[in-house]
């Protein structure tokens, strides 16, 4: 097939020796199947901001920090400049988390390189070798909608430890991979400690899981993993081994926070609807 611009400036510059096919069109980023010498890898291609489905909202690039204060300043008064920088600090926050997150031994991509746009990183793949697919395409018996739920539970808790909440975690990015889930698709991960979100990201995240799950295995509907790992992480008493329970018990006086998020969480969707329609 004919590269797009972005791979043949990196097969120009020898980064890349071949693109076998396309994998996926996303709202974000094109996925290309490439090879790399003797290995297959997965080339992201960042699509430009006015193309994307996914937008930079303010919730999730809170607290992102930049290099200096004129690039600050810039992607404040929406420059184009800004406007670049601002494009580049949100493809570049996928990259800094996927090593972070791969040097805290959490299940995503291996990254190797990024260039221009583009994200070179590991080809996750099924035990017949090829691109694993996405839990949204699969079925699952009762047992192993259980085993995989566990696992990934246990991901977002390892994820958190880091310092990272991936902010859009669902059945439609996280791939099945020979050995177990591998979770991916993070420019919207947000720092856990310094994002006011955060909490609200955590839970919705958590709920997603649940209700995906809960499909094939319905016992899974009534856990409340969500509230009980937010309450370990603010107490300063969650690590990768503390063993949960699924269950949250609210304390006397204590507010209800999974409700009030997915009632802000409600409330905010049912704006965005009013001022689409209104566009």
């Amino acid at each position: 097939m004919k590269p797009p611009a972005r791979l043949q400036a990196l097969m120009d510059e020898g980064l890349i020796d071949s693109v076998v096919r396309q994998l996926k069109s996303g709202k974000e980023a094109d996925v290309y199947v490439v090879r790399c010498g003797d290995d297959t890898c997965a080339a992201k291609v960042y699509k430009e901001a006015n193309k994307r489905g996914f937008r930079q909202a303010v919730d999730y690039t809170e607290n992102r920090k930049v290099r200096n204060s004129r690039q600050a300043r810039a992607m404040a008064k929406r420059t184009t400049y800004g406007r670049q920088q601002q494009e580049a600090a949100w493809q570049s926050a996928e990259v800094d988390a996927l090593y972070r997150l791969a040097a805290a031994g959490v299940r995503v991509p291996r990254p190797d390189n990024f260039h221009d746009g583009v994200l070179l990183m590991e080809l996750v793949a099924d035990e017949h070798g090829d691109a694993a697919p996405r839990l949204n395409d699969l079925s699952f018996s009762e047992a192993e909608a259980r085993q995989h739920h566990a696992t990934l539970i246990g991901e977002v808790v390892r994820m958190l430890c880091a310092g990272v909440i991936h902010g859009d975690l669902s059945e439609f990015n996280v791939l099945l991979a020979a050995d177990g889930p591998v979770i991916i698709d993070l420019p919207q991960a947000v720092d856990a400690a310094g994002n006011n979100h955060a909490p609200r990201m955590l839970m919705r995240d958590v709920d997603n899981l649940r209700n995906f799950f809960g499909q094939h295995a319905p016992a899974l509907l009534a856990t409340q993993y969500g509230p009980e790992i937010w309450a370990l992480y603010a107490a300063g008493l969650l690590s990768p081994d503390t063993p949960l329970t699924g269950r949250y018990e609210r304390k006397a006086g204590e507010v209800d926070l999974s409700g009030v998020l997915r009632e802000i969480e409600d409330a905010r969707l049912e704006e965005a609807e009013r001022l689409l329609r209104m566009s």
